[in-house]
């Protein structure tokens, strides 16, 4: 059988016929590193070979039918199953990638010991760390006593053999899928064609045994799950466990889910005990927050479908530089040089002589557009040297125009502030569609009315003083 050398990208998984220092699929310099496979289905497409086997007929179906919601099995980790949309579907294959020591297989572990003590068959292989490394670890969390099936393994074919033994294993958990190896390609365990032939053997054996699979992968140096992006594609959930060494939270956040919305969140607290479930992360982020300090607004986000308060604090200060500075955390650094242009054009808020940080306190990463209100109240505040009340939440995105715009699921926003013991929430006037609105609702139209607000407060404030 005759031998293909290819040159394959190990960032994105593009094949060429020749070295190139830049790949022109993704654009990343010295990625591309030669390969050589074995001519088939798994060697990548310079090795494909046409079938000479005829095709078999299958019955086609209409689109109307009997559906059913696709059985799961909980793990009674709420936060895990919220993420998954509910709890493990047989025959899914879940892929979390995060850094290095952020506690992936801390968690793993602890679901795989829940799970098996409910009287599931539950295998974790180990690519990664030997079997005595695993079970200190297991002992530090007081799960040595779970019947969970433990190895050692990098071997895919050996792998597959052993979980074929006996009744299929309700989940098997893959520690990482950069260390499989499958005989089928030639080449070293962490490259491209390595981790396609891998992923697509254990994919296999999960969709025909009806086994939940959970591969874990690695991150590269810009928080991509490294690897072909194909291997994204042939799963069926992708999850980021995020959170900074600086905080004693994690984030697990679901990409893809075709059994459950996706941008939904799970957070978890870092504890000796392992990692801890956080049922009102709300009350997390706002911890220990200074509610008569100017320049902090409290943003009533939703991630996914959970609503979650956090706030958002800025500092403005005169500079001493030719060019102010602009530095942000946990924000997009384009959105804020939007806000300021906004408000210095349509508000009359002169903030080109100053120094501008903006950071989400705890260290949150927020990405929805409803944050520009309180980014904007917040820098307002911080320049006026006036606090906002304090029993007040903010969320609306704010457009070129200076017009505070519309955002979804504006009352389980409000709903969540309320619950917290929050009075009032500055957000958008409501739309042409009938909306379920809290009498606390304040309604902004444009950008001067939330300045103008907090302008009304500092003289509230020095008039009583």
């Amino acid at each position: 059988m005759a031998k293909h050398p290819n040159f394959i990208c190990q960032s994105c998984g593009a094949v060429y016929n020749r070295w190139r220092g830049k790949c022109e699929a993704c654009g990343g310099w010295n990625t591309v590193a030669e390969e050589s496979g074995t001519a088939g289905p798994l060697a990548g497409p310079a090795a494909i070979r046409p079938s000479r086997a005829k095709g078999r007929v299958f019955p086609l179906q209409a689109l109307t039918g009997e559906n059913r919601d696709p059985p799961r099995t909980r793990t009674l980790n709420g936060e895990f199953d919220r993420v998954l949309g509910g709890g493990l579907v047989p025959g899914s294959v879940i892929l979390i990638g995060g850094d290095p020591g952020i506690g992936k297989s801390t968690l793993l572990i602890q679901v795989a010991a829940t799970l098996a003590r409910g009287g599931n068959r539950v295998t974790y292989i180990s690519g990664e760390e030997a079997v005595a490394q695993v079970r200190m670890r297991a002992e530090r969390l007081g799960l040595s006593s779970a019947p969970v099936e433990l190895a050692a393994e990098t071997n895919v074919e050996d792998i597959v053999a052993t979980l074929s033994e006996g009744a299929a294993p309700r989940l098997a958990v893959i520690d990482s899928i950069q260390t499989m190896w499958t005989e089928t390609v030639e080449s070293a365990p962490g490259t491209v064609s390595q981790v396609r032939g891998s992923a697509q053997a254990l994919i296999r054996f999960a969709k025909t045994h009806g086994t939940a699979l959970i591969l874990v992968g690695h991150v590269t140096k810009d928080g991509q799950i490294a690897g072909p992006r194909v291997v994204e594609h042939m799963v069926d959930c992708v999850a980021s466990f995020e959170g900074d060494s600086a905080h004693h939270f994690r984030i697990l956040r679901a990409a893809k889910n075709r059994f459950g919305p996706t941008d939904e969140i799970g957070v978890f607290e870092m504890t000796d005990q392992g990692l801890a479930e956080v049922p009102n992360p709300s009350e997390l982020f706002l911890a220990g927050r200074d509610m008569a300090t100017p320049g902090a607004a409290v943003f009533a986000g939703m991630e996914g479908t959970r609503p979650l308060l956090v706030e958002v604090q800025a500092l403005v200060a005169p500079t001493s530089l030719g060019t102010p500075r602009r530095a942000v955390v946990g924000w997009d650094p384009a959105r804020l040089s939007m806000v300021l242009a906004v408000l210095e054009t349509h508000a009359g808020v002169r903030l080109g002589g100053h120094d501008v940080y903006l950071n989400v306190a705890g260290g949150l990463r927020i990405s929805e557009p409803a944050a520009d209100l309180a980014a904007a109240a917040a820098l307002v505040s911080s320049l006026t040297g006036t606090a906002l009340p304090a029993e007040s939440v903010f969320f609306g995105e704010i457009g070129l125009s200076g017009s505070v715009r519309p955002v979804t699921q504006s009352s389980a926003r409000i709903k969540e502030a309320t619950k917290l013991g929050f009075a009032a929430a500055y957000c958008p006037n409501p739309s042409g569609e009938r909306e379920e609105r809290s009498p606390a609702a304040i309604g902004l139209a444009h950008v001067a009315d939330l300045v103008a607000r907090v302008a009304g407060s500092r003289r509230r404030a020095a008039a009583a003083e």
